[in-house]
């Protein structure tokens, strides 16, 4: 069993080496420096207590103004080994949004040890655009991320600028970075 400290030292170091060190979302520095990413470990034995910590962290967002939490990273270090369970769960995550009426309000973005997107060769490192060292719900204010995008501009660069960024690195590079053996 992994320690919260654990899943959170690695989850941090993630986020201050891939997503800002490496640039791959532009928008998560200024949040981050700021404190205002919240990161909860969940403890949930099954689904049905997953989506209930779901559930408490959209009223949160829902409820907390985004200068305090701008947005949150729910990671389950057990829950969902196989990426395609996790996949097939971010539908049931989806219909939560709905029961909230946070449609357009939040999104959901999936992050994996194992993500894979469909019609991309095996082992490419452009799935490594969305690996996380833990399942990963990342709950997305959608105001926010418009007002990044507008100033950002054409955020079709980001993906493409990334996964050149990734497959420079390779699959080495990628590991020295998190430390992972």
């Amino acid at each position: 069993m992994v320690s919260d400290d654990d899943v959170l030292a690695a989850t941090r170091r993630w986020l201050e080496e891939a997503v800002i060190g490496l640039n791959l979302c532009p928008f998560a520095k200024s949040v981050y420096v700021k404190n205002q990413v919240r990161v909860v470990v969940s403890h949930a034995r099954h689904i049905d207590g997953f989506l209930d910590d779901l559930d408490r962290e959209l009223e949160l967002l829902k409820t907390t103004p985004a200068e305090e939490v701008e947005t949150t990273l729910l990671v389950h270090p057990t829950l969902f080994p196989d990426f395609l369970v996790f996949n097939d769960f971010l539908n049931v995550a989806e219909e939560v949004l709905e029961e909230h009426e946070l449609e357009g309000v939040v999104q959901i973005a999936p992050f994996h040890p194992d993500f894979v997107f469909d019609g991309e060769p095996e082992g490419d490192m452009s799935h490594f655009t969305n690996r996380s060292p833990y399942p990963t719900l990342h709950l997305i204010r959608e105001d926010s991320l418009g007002k990044a995008v507008d100033a950002y501009g054409n955020t079709d660069e980001i993906y493409e600028r990334n996964i050149e960024v990734l497959r420079t690195l390779g699959h080495p590079g990628w590991k020295r970075l998190l430390g992972s053996n």
